[in-house]
Parts: structure tokens; C-alpha cells; sequence
């Protein structure tokens, strides 16, 4: 309320100050309606009540429209560091698919050069697909670890058949009915998988505890040292009982009375398991095209008709991923016109901005030459007893004013 009176005081005191006539009575004036406003202030009239109700409006509404450059400018700037940041992360991101992209194109040119090989040497090409089985008894005891899956020789599923939750192994199949099979677990005492041990590269056996983890077995002595909680244990795929490559857990080191053992942790929980993948494997013959044998014969003593056959199919492949990336250059450069025509409309937005500043900044000094006006102005006024002063409203007098008074 206090702020408000004075406000309401300045407002009083510049209007008096700007007529010639009354200067000399103009602050024995303002002293006494102040002494009236301050007493009528104490006072608890309903026309004083509504008085200061309208003048805190005022004041209220004021500040309001005087805060609203101040936060457009604050909300300009949180949107365009909001659009940096977004346009890094997009540049980042394009990268990273870049490399992700030529890392799958490397990835199917070689597993095209191997299929192509596969029929050089072999008669056969074998395929694997992911059946999802359901789990229909679990034998959870001291000395068994196994399930029953409710897929069977129905759906091609034999012995040796590999089991996965997701994309970790969880064993076996070692018994098949028509419509139902049991599958060994890894943690049981009768399973036995060869591995290789990650970074190290190093082969070993994990053996079932009977327990939810793998011991590691047969390691070659004066290599167990190397091994840290940080190695990763996968199928080597020795024995052909296994794929290689196939994670099962990570390396747990146990030290008791002086005895180090490397236990695995596996990656999957067991007695959590409510479905899994049966991997089905099928071998497809390669059928031989209706030729001569003459020419048969070439074909089989000259394999560099092989190695174009390859060469074509990866210059195919080649073909299709420009195609796709000149399709993706040219969204991406859609999206660059976009962003740089919404860069130009920020910019114009910014203009308009540092404009309203400026002018709100020539209002401010305005209010600041009225405040100090009201405190310095006797002393650069011209009147009957200064005579050195200037005339109100000329260059010198606004001069002399924001000075605090000085002439010099």
C-alpha cells in the first residue's frame, strides 16, 4: 500500500511541477495533500476503501503490461535453445544410423557370401526358425532340472533341439513325444556346455549345480587369474552340440577357505520361465538346374562363375542401399528446409523482440527523467532566482536533470 501511495504522490508532483504558474507553491502543496492522503489512509471510509482498491489495480495492471517484453524475450530464448539442443541430438542420431545402417549392410553381404559358400561345399543349405513353446510342467527338484513344453515331434521338434528365453540359451531337448517335449535346463547336474569366456577368449565346460547357476569347469591351469566379474560366457559351439555365440550369463567369482571357484550367473531365471523358443532347424537340398554335364563339369572345376554369381548379388544389394539412401537424403533434406525456414521465422521473431526492447527501454529512461525531475529539476529551472538555469523541455534542462542537478 505504501508503494501505491507513492506512486500516487510522484503522479501529483510532476503535474503541478509542469505548470509555470504555480511553481512556487507547488511543493508546500504536495506537502499537505500528502499529510491529507496520509490521515485520510488511517481512516476506514468505504470512498478511501475504493480509493486504494482502484489504485492497487492500477499499479497491478501496469506492472503486468511493463512484464510482458520481459517474459516474450525469456520464452524466445528457452524456445531456441530448445531447438539447438533438438537439431544436435538429430545430427547425432543421423550419424549413428549412418553407421548402424552400413553395419547391417556388411552384416547381410556376409552372411550372403556365407550361404553361397555353404552350397559350394555342401549339397544342402540349412535354415533355423524360433517356434514360441509353452510351459507346461516344471520339474523344480534338488537333483532335476527340466520343463515340459507343449511342443513336440508334431512341430518338427527332435533331439538336440536348443531352447531360448529370448535370446539366451535355457538347454536342450532330451526326450520328444508327438505333442509334447523335456527339455534338460543348463543348471541341471547332467548338463555339460563347451563355452568360450569373453574378452578373455578362453575355453572351458559349464557344468549344471543344481542350483539357479553354472560351475566352470576343465580350464586350463595358470589362466583362471584373468578372469573378472565383467566377463560374459557364450557357446563356443564345440562338439556341434551348441550354436557358438549363443550368451548364456557372466562370470561370479566365489572366494571360500582360501578356494576360488568361477561360477556362472545366467542371464535368464529359470523359475520364472512361462515361455521359450524352440530353434527348428531344416536342411534344404540344392536342386541343380537342367544342364549339360559338360558344362556341369566346367562349372565345377572353374569356381570363378561362383565368385561372380557373389560379386552380382553384393553389387545388387549395394544398388538397393543407395537407392534407399538417396530417398533418406532427400527427407532429410525436406526436413532442413523446414527447419531453416522455422531458423528465419525466429529470427524475424527475434527482431520484433530487441524492437519492443528498445522501446520499452525509451519508456524507462522517460520514467527515470520524471522521477529525477521531481528531485532535481528547482536546481536547473530557470526562474527570478536562477538565473543560470535552462528552460523546461530543452536539450540542457533533461541534461541538467539526469545529472542530479550539475551544469557543467
Amino acid at each position: 500500500m505504501a508503494s501505491s501511495r507513492d506512486d500516487f504522490i510522484i503522479a501529483i508532483r510532476s503535474a503541478f511541477l509542469k505548470k509555470s504558474t504555480q511553481q512556487k507553491f507547488s511543493l508546500l502543496t504536495l506537502v499537505f495533500i500528502s499529510i491529507f492522503t496520509i490521515l485520510l489512509s488511517s481512516l476506514d471510509f468505504k470512498v478511501i476503501r475504493y480509493l486504494k482498491i482502484g489504485i492497487n489495480e492500477l499499479v497491478y495492471r501496469s506492472s503486468f503490461l511493463v512484464s510482458i517484453p520481459e517474459k516474450l524475450i525469456k520464452n524466445t530464448y528457452f524456445e531456441i535453445v530448445d531447438y539447438s539442443t533438438f537439431f544436435n541430438e538429430y545430427k547425432e542420431n543421423r550419424k549413428e544410423l549412418g553407421k548402424l545402417k552400413s553395419i547391417n549392410i556388411s552384416s547381410e553381404i556376409i552372411e550372403f557370401e556365407n550361404k553361397e559358400l555353404k552350397e559350394l561345399i555342401n549339397d544342402y543349405v540349412s535354415s533355423s526358425d524360433k517356434i514360441l513353446a509353452k510351459i507346461i510342467v516344471d520339474k523344480d527338484s534338488p537333483f532335476l532340472k527340466s520343463i515340459i513344453i507343449n511342443k513336440g515331434s508334431k512341430d518338427n521338434i527332435k533331439i538336440g533341439t536348443n531352447i531360448y528365453d529370448q535370446s539366451y540359451l535355457v538347454g536342450r531337448v532330451i526326450e520328444v513325444n508327438y505333442k509334447s517335449a523335456r527339455v534338460l535346463l543348463l543348471s541341471d547336474l547332467n548338463s555339460n556346455v563347451p563355452v568360450t569366456i569373453a574378452p578373455q577368449n578362453i575355453q572351458a565346460i559349464v557344468t549344471g549345480s543344481g542350483d539357479n547357476y553354472g560351475e566352470v569347469k576343465y580350464i586350463k591351469s595358470g589362466i583362471d587369474n584373468k578372469f573378472d566379474e565383467e566377463s560374459i560366457v557364450y557357446t563356443s559351439g564345440t562338439g556341434a552340440i551348441f550354436k557358438s555365440g549363443i550368451p548364456i550369463g557372466r562370470i561370479k567369482i566365489q572366494d571360500k577357505e582360501n578356494l576360488t571357484k568361477f561360477n556362472v550367473e545366467f542371464y535368464s531365471d529359470f523359475s520364472q520361465l512361462k515361455y521359450v523358443f524352440a530353434e527348428v532347424i531344416t536342411k534344404t537340398e540344392i536342386k541343380n538346374d537342367k544342364l549339360d554335364s559338360s558344362q556341369n563339369d566346367n562349372i565345377s572345376k572353374n569356381p570363378l562363375d561362383a565368385k561372380l554369381k557373389i560379386l552380382e548379388d553384393e553389387i545388387k544389394i549395394i544398388e538397393d542401399t543407395n537407392l534407399k539412401f538417396k530417398e533418406e537424403n532427400e527427407t532429410l533434406k525436406t526436413d532442413i528446409n523446414y527447419l531453416n525456414s522455422k531458423i528465419s521465422n525466429l529470427e524475424i521473431e527475434i527482431l520484433s523482440k530487441n524492437k519492443e526492447i528498445e522501446k520499452f527501454n525509451l519508456d524507462t529512461e522517460e520514467t527515470e527523467f520524471l522521477k529525477m525531475n521531481l528531485y532535481y529539476g528547482h536546481k536547473c529551472r530557470r526562474s527570478f532566482f536562477n538565473s543560470k538555469g535552462f528552460s523546461v523541455g530543452t536539450p540542457e534542462y533533461k541534461n541538467c536533470v539526469m545529472k542530479k542537478g550539475r551544469k557543467d
